[in-house]
């Protein structure tokens, strides 16, 4: 298995927007200049203008890492941006599990449960899919497309239950990105 340096993805929690922060260095990504080697920056200029992906800007933050940017082949960018994926899940999963630790009304607690596992599905899921990129593309495609219902189940579930906090829902705005550049 490759081994990439998964980058931090951090939600700003007031203007929601996404910055990739280089580990250690705490620089933020726009303000490095790397060169881009021929055959790599063709690929991430073939997903970088793919209309469907809903964020022109996410994807343009996403795929200028490094690790994307020397990637030789499609394989190997899937599974930086599934790794990502995972990183992002895991961070949403930690804001949900703090809620779920404060005082809450029974509703809200059955929201917040919810959606605490449909990021453990996703998480779980964008881990094996890191690995079937390889092996089986096909199926890892699905098992990226059946995450999609349990995080749209999870905002229905917020916005009946009135909350509506902006991390949350930035949190489940990249997940819909990350799966849609996985499909």
């Amino acid at each position: 298995m490759l081994s990439f340096r998964i980058f931090l993805v951090i939600i700003s929690l007031f203007s929601m927007s996404t910055s990739v922060v280089l580990p250690n260095a705490n620089i933020p990504l726009s303000k490095v200049k790397i060169p881009l080697p021929e055959a790599s920056s063709k690929l991430v200029g073939i997903f970088r203008n793919y209309e469907s992906f809903g964020n022109r800007s996410f994807c343009l933050e996403a795929l200028s890492t490094p690790e994307a940017v020397v990637a030789k082949d499609s394989t190997q960018l899937g599974i930086l941006i599934m790794k990502l994926g995972v990183a992002n899940a895991k961070a949403t999963l930690n804001i949900y599990n703090e809620m779920i630790r404060k005082p809450s009304s029974p509703q809200l607690l059955k929201v917040l449960n919810y959606c605490e596992e449909a990021y453990k599905y996703a998480s779980l899921s964008f881990e094996m899919v890191s690995s079937e990129l390889v092996e089986d593309p096909q199926a890892a495609n699905y098992d990226v497309t059946v995450i999609d219902p349990e995080i749209t189940n999870c905002e229905k579930e917020l916005l009946d239950a009135k909350l509506q906090k902006p991390w949350l829902l930035a949190g489940n705005r990249f997940m819909h990105y990350y799966i849609t550049v996985g499909c």
